[in-house]
């Protein structure tokens, strides 16, 4: 039961991610499909306008001849009964019907059966054609009408017809029947094309524009009008030429040309396609940007979980480390006080350990006090002029107690170190670096009682390095060892007590002297720790007080940032 508690407590960031994960993949998966129904809704739409706009202007130019040709082709059967189809002229000069070339009246009844007279506006009067070829087509549009004159068929019901047999003369016919729906004459007009080009056609596009388009729209909308050859006849618009879009025929004159529309820019296909990416490409970067930040939420909250647990683990270790010591001055204290030390040199033996537990209390608790101010920016350091030697033996002089009654020898190697000049450096920072490379070396030792320190010169540097025979570090580990409360994961280090903070001062501290920490371990082999120090003008100016300083260039092999500590 307690590891299943410890995997979720470790891995409920990754549940929290997945949990909202899930919904954005499913949100972007159901803005997709409904982007493509969008898509395909959108283009059939603007489509559907397209058609029932030219429906529209169909529809107008129809009314336009229907009405023009009720109003003037409407006349009285008497004219043709009566023989009076000169008064014709009177009758449509009332009308004053426009978008005709001519009028005209046929008649189909008694001894005038034949007899075609045009009506001349400018008289006005009924004349007998001047127009041969117009003659010609309204003869040949009213053959199939004579013809069922000379058989003598009544007509029931009659309606108006058009014939565009010859393009250049369409003609819209009126069947005139007497009171026995006996049919007796013909009345007629026959188109006027330029007036249907540059009258009828423009007023029918631009009256049907504001039911269907917006006014910003008109301009992106090219239509065109296309006789039965195809050649252009009418056309609005900046694109004439291009492949239509929709298309429409008329339905009673010039039922052979046609209505030809289009857009000006992209057609519908197209700008849906570019709706589609662009909003999907939206959805997209949204979707990236939230999974970018829940992974950047994800990060932090990783983190500040580790280093939760890192401070958790921390304030445990501490209070071991702490009691340790306590316990030893307790004892020793106890002992003197009880009288238990009979002779001097016993009160010298209490007396020393008294001493170096405190010491060693008083460096736990010089860490944690270090580890604070560097972490508010208040360390400070005091560089002056000091014999780097002398700082390693007081050190180790520090150490010799505990070391000698926890079987522990150090081989102490200074011979490369002659003539070694003094250094500008903040003596007790230094000592306190060593004494915890000396701590990790004791604790991490696994059993191995040999550590070896060695004080030597390599070019301009002082190199301090502390070789121990223990449990070693590999190399993915080596990267993080001076991360604060970071502690190698092996078996050995539960059983181990520490703070995590002794290598992340040591760290502080060489950045501080301009220097730096590496590292060469390998796992089962131990670990050697090398503190690189400028030596004298290379470094601090005597005297100066710093807090966190630049590092130096890289003096040698790769750093370790180490949490041995």
């Amino acid at each position: 039961m307690r590891r299943i508690t410890d995997y979720f407590r470790r891995h409920v960031l990754w549940l929290g991610f997945l949990a909202a994960l899930v919904p954005l993949v499913v949100l972007l998966s159901l803005q997709y499909g409904w982007l493509i129904s969008l898509e395909k809704t959108s283009v059939l739409a603007h489509q559907a306008t397209l058609n029932n706009y030219l429906e529209a202007v169909v529809s107008e130019v129809q009314f336009f001849y229907q009405g023009a040709a009720e109003r003037a082709l409407n006349v009285s059967p008497a004219l043709f009964t009566q023989h009076r189809m000169d008064k014709g002229a009177a009758y449509f000069e009332k009308k004053g019907v426009q978008g005709s070339k001519y009028l005209f009246l046929l008649s189909l009844y008694g001894e005038e059966k034949g007899k075609l007279l045009f009506f001349d506006p400018a008289i006005p009067s009924m004349e007998v054609p001047g127009d041969s070829a117009a003659m010609l087509s309204v003869y040949v549009a009213a053959a199939p009408w004579m013809v069922m004159s000379k058989k003598e068929e009544t007509l029931a019901s009659v309606s108006m017809t058009a014939d565009e047999r010859d393009a250049d003369n369409r003609i819209i016919l009126n069947p005139i029947t007497d009171e026995q729906s006996r049919l007796v004459g013909l009345a007629g007009m026959i188109v006027d094309l330029s007036y249907f080009r540059e009258t009828v056609l423009p007023k029918a596009v631009k009256k049907s524009l504001p039911a269907f388009f917006s006014e910003g729209d008109w301009k992106n909308l090219s239509v065109t009008v296309r006789d039965a050859h195809g050649d252009v006849r009418f056309a609005t618009g900046q694109c004439p030429d291009g492949p239509a879009e929709a298309k429409k025929g008329f339905t009673f004159v010039f039922t052979d040309w046609h209505l030809g529309l289009r857009t000006a820019h992209v057609n519908p296909r197209e700008w849906a396609e570019a709706n589609f990416a662009l909003n999907m490409g939206l959805s997209v970067l949204l979707g990236v940007v939230l999974l970018g930040g829940m992974a950047l939420a994800l990060r932090a909250a990783s983190r500040e979980m580790r280093l939760s647990q890192m401070k958790s683990d921390f304030v445990s270790n501490v209070s071991h480390e702490l009691r340790t010591p306590l316990a030893s001055i307790r004892v020793f204290g106890e002992f003197l006080k009880l009288g238990r030390a009979v002779t001097a040199e016993k009160v010298m033996e209490y007396g020393e350990y008294i001493e170096t537990e405190s010491r060693r209390l008083s460096r736990l608790i010089n860490n944690i006090l270090d580890f604070a101010k560097i972490e508010s920016g208040r360390k400070t350091y005091q560089f002056h002029r000091a014999d780097v030697r002398e700082v390693v033996e007081e050190t180790l002089r520090t150490f010799e107690v505990r070391l000698r009654n926890s079987g522990f020898q150090i081989r102490f190697d200074a011979s490369a170190a002659r003539g070694l000049p003094p250094a500008a450096i903040d003596a007790d920072a230094i000592g306190q670096a060593l004494s915890n490379l000396l701590d990790n070396a004791v604790k991490y030792s696994d059993g191995a009682k040999e550590i070896g320190v060695r004080l030597e010169r390599d070019a301009d540097w002082i190199v301090i390095s502390v070789t121990d025979s223990g449990i070693g570090i590999s190399k993915q580990e080596q990267r993080k060892i001076f991360d604060r409360f970071h502690r190698v994961s092996t078996g050995l280090v539960h059983d181990v007590k520490g703070s995590g903070l002794g290598l992340s001062i040591v760290s502080h501290i060489v950045r501080a002297h301009r220097g730096k920490v590496t590292v060469a371990s390998e796992p089962g082999k131990g670990s050697t720790f090398s503190l690189r120090l400028p030596i004298d003008g290379a470094g601090l100016p005597t005297g100066q007080t710093a807090g966190e300083a630049a590092p130096a260039a890289d003096p040698g092999p790769l750093s370790a940032e180490d949490s041995h500590a």
